[in-house]
């Protein structure tokens, strides 16, 4: 094997269609592009969702449901991530310490659930807690404070 007799495999590559070259190559006049019509202006591209007229699929399809503008999105912490973060940190866990540890910013609305176990005594503060979250916290020796 020489390097100048490489070749690729027969038939895996193909040249390139050139258009815009005179009638002789077969694809002048217009160049493959059909007649008139914004698709064969230059700078031509079609709005998103552009279905040639047709009434789009966006608008097609029904709304429905509503949202809320009073909806309170609360940012969720797990007893299991307490546990986590009780190993770490001495004292209390309030906004001060989730927000060091990357679990909240500073406009949060923090509710804590109770999925995983807790085993460390820790003081909770947060703005809301679930019924079984507040109860393993109280059982392990700790206290919920809302907020």
């Amino acid at each position: 094997m020489k390097l100048h007799t490489l070749k690729p495999a027969e038939g895996s590559t193909k040249n390139s269609k050139r258009i815009g070259r005179g009638q002789g190559s077969g694809r002048g006049g217009t160049s493959t592009k059909g007649h008139n019509g914004a698709q064969s202006r230059s700078g031509y591209s079609s709005k998103a969702g552009f279905e040639g007229g047709q009434m789009p699929l966006y608008k097609r399809v029904p709304k429905f449901g509503f949202t809320s503008p009073n909806r309170v999105e609360y940012t969720v912490l797990n007893l299991d991530t307490l546990e986590e973060l009780a190993g770490k940190v001495k004292g209390d866990i309030d906004m001060r310490v989730l927000m060091e540890a990357g679990f909240a910013d500073k406009n949060d609305i923090i509710k804590v659930l109770g999925r995983g176990e807790l085993k460390a005594k820790v003081n909770v503060s947060a703005h809301a807690f679930s019924a079984s979250a507040r109860a393993a916290i109280e059982s392990a020796g700790g206290t919920a404070t809302t907020l």
